[in-house]
């Protein structure tokens, strides 16, 4: 049986605060209607009940007393079935008052020194604890029992290493966590055994996430739980941050991550409206939140947006645009019921060395080369035989299983059986380290002794002097390759896509991706991001705009265009939503329309 969820949905989240218990029902889903969603998010339990909870351990809103029904959740259900509109419940179950947290020292999160985690009045709670194993089934089943709830979304479950205020806590050190935990616990980052609490962590989460999933299914099966990647919708939230660098593509790639790990379970893009936790009642910048939607859904995701308080509280700025694209895939549903992944060059993002990732993703955006997202930790579980070309950038030593396709790696990535000689990693060893052609080097190289049947190109040449223009020469060419072919594997035994991303020389970008290949034709600018999908409704080619991606911010775009494509040699007839134009395929080309934020072309 298809389930509501495996659709396209598109989703409104209001994140109440308790003296919005009051709110307006009717008005907010007419909202909600004309912005083109059809399913919300409501604040329902947790650190706060919108209904009037029966168990001891749940606070009851204080403000429901002013509610002529006492119940916002009962009411809310109600009126949104009365319109077809889903409602699934926010629950937080990562705080309690200071009441509880007194009568339950248990439930705590116990930091290195003993100190519980306290903000705004409410204590942290550690998912080792009863509270989280126990009781949190305990409140979805009194909620189920009430309520017809479409789905559950359970927010900030974690351990709390970190408060809102970005402060740093540590790992707990409850007497939960002292039972589960195999050896001493670490007690901060910078701890041994910190990586082994960080997998034992990621256990207890994965397990609870399982346990909720399971009695969701048994209680409702229509009612989906949304959370991390092994959940029924995974989810990922999109957001800006005071201080932290904008890595422009953010939204594209975890998207892409999670739908190329598996590409028929739905995910879904909650989209901040406001600038960062400390600024909630500062509207995110309209063009950086269209960024949010656009990159989500061209990647498959559920676009959905997500505000403080309620629509008339907080009229934020982005929220025009964030309508207009909501309702751009509302009206194009068929276009993104099952759509997948369709590229054929897989980019794996590594565990660390995310420079050298983030240099080949722009390289391969730039050049015009599709490609799909797999994190280094799940390549064991993906399909690989659908891509053409592996990339792996910086991963070290890596299993491919029986994979015959292409591959391209960079740095330390063991792809072929090379022996070290030295190794160069820091900037005084790398400084004035040329390859053929006049190449520098930045980052990692690695002086390796090819396989006596391999082609080598790119061969280092001996460092001289750069200091006085009289003394700068002595350049001799070495036998120290920069980069080694051998059968369908290619080495760049260095860090070509760090050097691209903190230099941006177009030779990095070039030498790599002419050794990928796999570019779609076309004389496209460099600026439009090409997505391939597949869907119900047949080959998608999601057109990118990124001419706004400037320093730290999104600006508006410039128009692109026309331009030409090729097109797959079966299609017989494309279509341009955003310009709503039919394009003729022409000796397998379409003239693309100009493009403004983006355009989506559906090819049959």
């Amino acid at each position: 049986m298809r389930l509501w969820w495996q659709d396209p949905f598109r989703m409104f989240q209001t994140n109440l605060r308790e003296i919005d218990a009051g709110l307006d029902v009717e008005s907010v889903l007419d909202y909600l209607e004309e912005f083109g969603a059809d399913t919300w998010l409501l604040s329902v339990g947790g650190i706060l009940s919108n209904y009037p909870t029966d168990l001891e351990f749940q606070t009851r809103n204080p403000h429901l007393a002013g509610r002529p029904s006492g119940d916002l959740v009962g009411d809310a259900v109600k009126a949104a079935a009365r319109r077809g509109i889903r409602v699934m419940g926010r629950m937080d179950f990562s705080k309690i008052d200071h009441r509880r947290a007194e009568a339950h020292p248990a439930w705590c999160f116990v930091g290195p020194s003993g100190a519980r985690q306290v903000y705004n009045g409410l204590t942290s709670v550690c998912p080792s604890g009863d509270y989280y194993q126990v009781k949190l089934f305990e409140v979805l089943d009194e909620v189920l029992d009430r309520y017809p709830l479409d789905g559950f979304f359970c927010n900030w479950m974690s351990f709390n290493e970190v408060d809102y205020s970005r402060v740093y806590h540590g790992v707990c050190h409850c007497v939960a966590c002292q039972e589960r935990y195999d050896g001493v616990l670490p007690d901060d980052r910078d701890s041994p055994g910190y990586a082994d609490w960080q997998r034992f962590s990621k256990e207890v989460l994965a397990d609870l996430t399982g346990r909720i999933r399971e009695h969701l299914a048994a209680r409702r099966p229509e009612a989906p739980l949304v959370l991390g990647d092994q959940a029924d919708i995974v989810f990922h939230e999109a957001n800006n941050a005071v201080g932290r660098r904008l890595w422009h593509h953010r939204t594209s790639e975890s998207v892409s991550a999670a739908k190329t790990f598996r590409p028929t379970v739905p995910v879904l893009t909650n989209s901040v409206g406001f600038v960062d936790m400390p600024y909630r009642m500062a509207s995110e910048d309209p063009h950086h939140f269209a960024q949010y939607l656009v990159q989500a859904i061209a990647r498959g995701a559920n676009p959905s947006t997500y505000i403080m308080g309620t629509p008339a509280t907080t009229p934020y700025a982005c929220l025009d645009v964030a309508a207009q694209l909501t309702r751009f895939h509302r009206d194009h549903a068929e276009v993104y019921r099952d759509l997948v992944p369709a590229a054929q060059t897989l980019l794996v993002r590594p565990v660390h060395s995310r420079a050298e990732f983030e240099g080949l993703y722009l390289s391969l955006l730039q050049r015009h080369v599709p490609f799909d997202v797999l994190p280094e930790e799940r390549l064991g579980e993906a399909d690989l035989t659908r891509y053409r070309t592996v990339v792996l950038p910086n991963v070290g030593p890596v299993d491919l299983g029986t994979y015959v396709g292409r591959v391209v790696a960079t740095g330390t990535t063991t792809a072929l059986p090379v022996r070290t000689l030295a190794r160069y990693e820091t900037e005084a060893e790398t400084r004035s380290l040329h390859l053929e052609g006049g190449v520098p080097v930045f980052g990692t190289f690695k002086v390796i002794e090819a396989p006596s049947d391999a082609e080598v190109a790119l061969r280092a040449l001996s460092r001289a002097p750069y200091g006085p223009p009289e003394k700068c020469y002595g350049h001799v060419p070495l036998d120290h390759p920069g980069m080694v072919k051998q059968g369908n594997v290619v080495l760049f035994p260095w860090t070509i896509g760090q050097a691209y991303r903190e230099v941006g020389l177009s030779v990095h970008r070039d030498l790599f991706v002419d050794q990928v290949g796999g570019a779609v034709e076309t004389d496209l600018p460099e600026q439009v991001e090409i997505v391939l999908g597949r869907s119900a409704a047949g080959f998608v080619v999601h057109l990118l705009n990124r001419s706004g991606d400037a320093d730290q911010r999104f600006a508006p775009p410039v128009r692109i265009g026309s331009a030409q494509l090729r097109v797959p040699a079966d299609v017989r007839e494309a279509r341009a939503l955003v310009a709503q134009e039919r394009l003729p395929v022409s000796d397998g080309w379409v003239q693309v329309p100009e493009i403004g934020l983006f355009d989506v072309l559906v090819c049959v």
